[in-house]
């Protein structure tokens, strides 16, 4: 399976039993943790089963665990009956190893069919109210698919900005790929997980997918796991400011 690495450097490897969908939707580890909360809910809530992961070799990690039983941090998840593949991204991966681990995702999606990449993330950028809603920041090919056409588009794109770490990384390949891109932004505040911004994503995802999502449960959901989420935030934020994403410049 794909294996990528830096002279010297982190290295990551895709492990994965089964083909993904064609789509595959994602969440990362980051500010409020409400794209990872998000993902994280598609695969209890469609109850879909790991089908793989993402190991990394070379970098500081972490090895989650439920009930006794580690798990790797960075999974695969889907269904046979569901053309949707979840990744799962509990592992922060600094700016500066956004490249490698983006290549190894999408040496990953290349060698199957994957035909495009919705990716889930709350970002911390001033807003007003209203702005407490989700946008999209998408290549061509993904918005005319999703965004463009005689119905109102179910999700308002994001007026100008910037994309840092594997976000950027997966947009760039977008740019020059026949792979389609989305990534879906909400404004997301301190609180661990940020409930509002969670749901917000998930709507969006809903209107565009129509995976049949209901969040009601959400509330109940993300208390069963704050703990285990205000446990990933601290990490997060003993990292270091440099390695932190950037993605906070939006209008």
């Amino acid at each position: 399976m794909p294996d990528t690495r830096t002279d010297g450097g982190p290295s990551f490897h895709v492990d994965s039993t089964s083909k993904p969908s064609s789509t595959v939707l994602a969440g990362f580890s980051g500010f409020g943790l409400a794209g990872l909360t998000a993902v994280d809910y598609l695969v209890d809530h469609l109850e879909l089963e790991q089908t793989g992961h993402i190991r990394a070799e070379g970098l500081p990690t972490i090895t989650p665990f439920e009930a006794g039983r580690p798990r790797y941090p960075t999974r695969l998840y889907s269904r046979p009956d569901l053309d949707v593949t979840v990744l799962v991204g509990e592992l922060f991966v600094p700016v500066s190893m956004a490249d490698p681990f983006s290549n190894a995702i999408l040496q990953w999606t290349g060698k199957s069919d994957v035909t495009e990449v919705g990716v889930l993330s709350g970002i911390p950028f001033a807003h007003g109210p209203d702005d407490h809603r989700a946008f999209y920041v998408a290549s061509d090919d993904y918005a005319a698919r999703h965004f463009e056409g005689d119905d109102a588009s179910p999700v308002p794109p994001m007026g100008n900005g910037f994309l840092d770490g594997t976000n950027a990384a997966l947009m760039a390949r977008a740019m020059e790929s026949d792979l389609a891109v989305g990534v879906y932004v909400t404004p997301v505040h301190a609180e661990v997980p940020d409930v509002d911004a969670t749901i917000r994503l998930l709507e969006a995802v809903e209107a565009v997918y129509e995976l049949g999502i209901d969040t009601a449960p959400l509330e109940a959901f993300a208390e069963q796991v704050h703990q285990h989420y205000q446990s990933l935030a601290e990490r997060l934020e003993a990292a270091a400011e440099e390695e932190q994403p950037l993605d906070r410049m939006y209008m």
